[in-house]
């Protein structure tokens, strides 16, 4: 009983510490990824991305042709070993995931992912007029119909009262 217990938890733990220690790399060479910020955007917003995967002082060659942007200009930023890029997210572009790529000055190139939706999260609309949730704004304000509906529900419960009331003096129904 103690074996298998043991097992277990040698599983879990090897695991746990497969899950923990994942690539540091986005897709391709190097030791960082492609970051893009906002990683969620609308059409026609600016798109910045960084990597450290290139080296220090080194530039990139970014491609955002799959969203419609084509190709920008990674240069050596104020981030420590990292080049930093912009593009515009065309007015066009459809809701989607697209993967936008940096190929390196000297090798290599790493990938992110950006999602365009057609309204931003942030840009939340209230909504406005009534909600129709079923009966309670179904019938509307309308005071006969409300009224015939009560009664009916009246009528329903002193009918079914009698019946209970037969059927409990044995007269039948």
């Amino acid at each position: 009983m103690r074996t298998p217990r043991l097992l277990t938890a040698a599983a879990l733990a090897a695991a746990a510490a497969a899950l923990t220690t994942a690539p540091a790399s986005a897709g391709g060479g190097g030791s960082g990824g492609l970051e893009v910020y906002p990683a969620n955007t609308i059409p026609g917003a600016t798109v910045t991305v960084h990597t450290t995967a290139c080296g220090a002082g080194k530039g990139a060659a970014g491609d955002a042709s799959a969203v419609g942007a084509g190709a920008f200009t990674l240069a050596p930023g104020t981030h420590p070993k990292g080049a930093v890029g912009t593009f515009e997210v065309p007015a066009s572009a459809q809701p989607g995931t697209y993967e936008i790529v940096a190929k390196c000055s000297g090798d290599g190139q790493v990938t992110g992912d950006l999602m365009v939706a057609l309204a931003s999260s942030r840009e939340q609309v209230p909504p406005r007029g009534h909600v129709k949730t079923g009966v309670g704004g179904a019938l509307g304000t309308d005071p006969v119909k409300t009224a015939a509906g009560v009664a009916a529900l009246a009528v329903a419960a002193a009918g079914g009262t009698w019946l209970l009331h037969r059927r409990a003096r044995g007269e039948g129904i």
